[in-house]
Parts: structure tokens; C-alpha cells; sequence
């Protein structure tokens, strides 16, 4: 998941992931350059590695389920 330190919506965003049998790893959006264009004014931001999909906040429970899925 992308974020940042103090960002209120990310943590929003963990608390529902967390619902999630999920390994997931939280990446600082402003340590990598290479995403800043795309994803930093979207952060919370669930990105499939493999399949390229991304998910942008605002989720909810069911968008994450079907994301996964």
C-alpha cells in the first residue's frame, strides 16, 4: 500500500486491508520518485504488483474484496 508518515487516510485504508488475510507492504510514497507522479495525490493506494491494477482511495471493504479477487 502506498502512503505516507501522518496521513489520517492511510491509516483508514490499513484498518480496512486489515480485514484481509493479506501480506501487504507499506511503501512511503515520498521515498519513491518513481510513483510520485502517478499515484501521490491518490494516496492510500493498493497497487497489485503482478497485475499492474491499482486501487485509490476512497475504498471501502467490498472495493478492497473485489480488488483481491
Amino acid at each position: 500500500m502506498l502512503g505516507t508518515a501522518g496521513c489520517h487516510l492511510c491509516e483508514e485504508a490499513e484498518l480496512i486491508v486489515s480485514n484481509f488475510e493479506l501480506e501487504f507492504e507499506q511503501i512511503d510514497i515520498a521515498e519513491q520518485e518513481q510513483w510520485q507522479p502517478e499515484y501521490a495525490l491518490r494516496i492510500p493506494v493498493l497497487i497489485n504488483l503482478e497485475t499492474k491494477q491499482d486501487l485509490g482511495w476512497p475504498f471501502d471493504i467490498e472495493q478492497v474484496r473485489e480488488f483481491i479477487n
